[in-house]
């Protein structure tokens, strides 16, 4: 037998100023064929686990298309038409196929389909004819709509947030497939959608409250007949009706079963939706905080958080660490013109330098200051370890690190990538351990890497595209009612 795997992923941002295009694509992944399988094979991302669950059970693998780019502003129509071009080229010339493994991310816009996951898994559906089993990976920031569902015969989405189980999904899809097509079960599912959106400082996995949301999921899992259950945390930043918390269960044949489950865990999270509320802290207080800490702190910078799709030079927080003199700090800003006056300088050279916030006006003003130029880099590295987006591999750009009077370390980097590996760092002779405060443009994404180095976290409500308080936000087309806003 033989099984096609497609992903196309991305999460789109539609409260930023401009719009995704091809390049961004490029710049990240763009694969067609067995270069796939070259690239990806070894990672840690879901594709990976796909084709680890095909090869044990003795099913051929044929890696279509893998298109990933940075969040950002929605995706431009000419470069949705593009990849689904290429995608239709690939199935064209694909062999036969008895089935489908389909990662998109759940949380896709496009300028003209607002529900852009849903767009093409239904036109690949509506290629394959509804015989054939479809099984979808979802991020656990995904708006699920109903039209994603009725395109797949099985939706599993991460369950671990920073999202460390990508490959360990992959495996589960791809045996859940494998299974399907032996004839050995018959996968249905439905999805519940209650009228709640869960704030993003309240979505991490292992902490409360989310781990009482997934106990109630995994004490599922033992029931007779329920495949699988998924916990659609939701993304924030997508002004779409789904907009929101959703969830999906799996059941073997029982279509009536898989809707009264996916309801149940949605009645409880009605019940309990106040817990999920925002509960924000502020720049200057978490400073101070920081100050008072015994050991390092990492400061999680809510409002330009690049995995949500921020622009990733918001100097907020530069500018609250510059002014305090709080010790050894540590900031990156995306910044590719004062990397490269840093470059131009040289190291070991002084320079007043204007360093970020040139994107909008909505992530504060530049910092300006005479800093000294400590080391200039490629920008090329790797993560051997399990963190959160799956990926090995990084390029950030040519990329200059300078330090202020104010013992300020400032990372400019010339490519937009989201802190989601500490050897950002340590590829620029940069020890974390030396900061008394180490700050990460996230959420929860960058916990994974920065935890080992950092004997606290504080979630900080700076302003921004990704300001932690989804209500400030004028949404247009999300669902009404919806906690926390009505």
């Amino acid at each position: 037998m033989r099984v096609g795997i497609i992903a196309i992923q991305h999460e789109s941002n539609t409260l930023v100023s401009g719009h995704t295009d091809l390049d961004r694509f490029r710049d990240d992944t763009l694969l067609v064929g067995e270069a796939i399988r070259d690239a990806y094979a070894e990672s840690y991302h879901e594709v990976a686990g796909f084709f680890a669950a095909l090869h044990e059970s003795n099913v051929e693998a044929v890696p279509l298309l893998l298109a990933l780019a940075t969040p950002g502003g929605p995706v431009t129509d000419d470069t949705l038409e593009a990849i689904l071009a290429m995608l239709d080229q690939q199935l064209d010339g694909a062999p036969a196929l008895d089935g489908m493994l389909v990662a998109p991310h759940g949380a896709g816009v496009s300028e003209k389909y607002r529900d852009m996951d849903g767009y093409w898994l239904t036109r690949l559906r509506n290629r394959v004819g509804v015989d054939m089993p479809i099984v979808c990976t979802l991020d656990a920031h995904a708006n699920v709509s109903p039209r994603m569902i009725a395109a797949c015969n099985a939706t599993i989405t991460y369950r671990s947030n920073p999202h460390l189980d990508q490959y360990e999904t992959g495996q589960k899809a791809g045996r859940l497939l494998a299974q399907t097509l032996r004839g050995e079960v018959q996968p249905v599912q439905a999805l519940a959608q209650p009228p709640v959106a869960i704030s993003i400082d309240q979505q991490e996995t292992a902490a409360a409250p989310c781990t009482r949301l997934y106990q109630q999921a995994d004490a599922m899992l033992q029931r007779p007949g329920i495949l699988s259950n998924s916990i659609n945390l939701g993304f924030p930043y997508a002004d779409v009706e789904e907009l929101g918390t959703s969830f999906i269960v799996v059941a073997d044949g029982n279509a009536s079963q898989a809707q009264s489950c996916s309801q149940e865990l949605a009645d409880w999270l009605v019940a309990e939706r106040d817990d999920f509320a925002c509960q924000l802290t502020g720049v200057q207080e978490a400073i101070r905080q920081a100050s008072q800490t015994d050991g390092s702190v990492c400061l999680l910078d809510m409002g330009d958080n690049v995995g949500g799709g921020s622009p990733g030079d918001g100097t907020i927080l530069a500018h609250a660490l510059h002014d305090a003199d709080a010790g050894p700090s540590f900031v990156c800003l995306y910044d590719p013109e004062a990397a490269a006056r840093a470059r131009a300088a040289g190291v070991g050279q002084p320079l007043p330098l204007a360093m970020g916030g040139k994107t909008d006006n909505l992530h504060g003003k530049p910092l300006e200051a005479q800093v000294q130029v400590q080391g200039l880099y490629d920008g090329i590295f790797s993560e051997s370890q399990i963190r959160h987006g799956g990926r090995t591999g990084y390029d950030m750009g040519k990329t200059a690190v300078v330090r202020s009077k104010s013992n300020l370390t400032i990372m400019l980097i010339s490519k937009r990538i989201p802190p989601f590996s500490a050897m950002q760092l340590t590829h620029c002779d940069l020890d974390p351990n030396t900061f008394k405060i180490l700050t990460a443009k996230g959420v929860n994404a960058p916990i994974a890497a920065y935890q080992p180095y950092c004997q606290s976290m504080i979630r900080v409500n700076t302003p921004g595209v990704t300001c932690a308080d989804m209500t400030q936000f004028d949404f247009q087309y999300r669902r009404r009612p919806l906690f926390p806003f009505e």
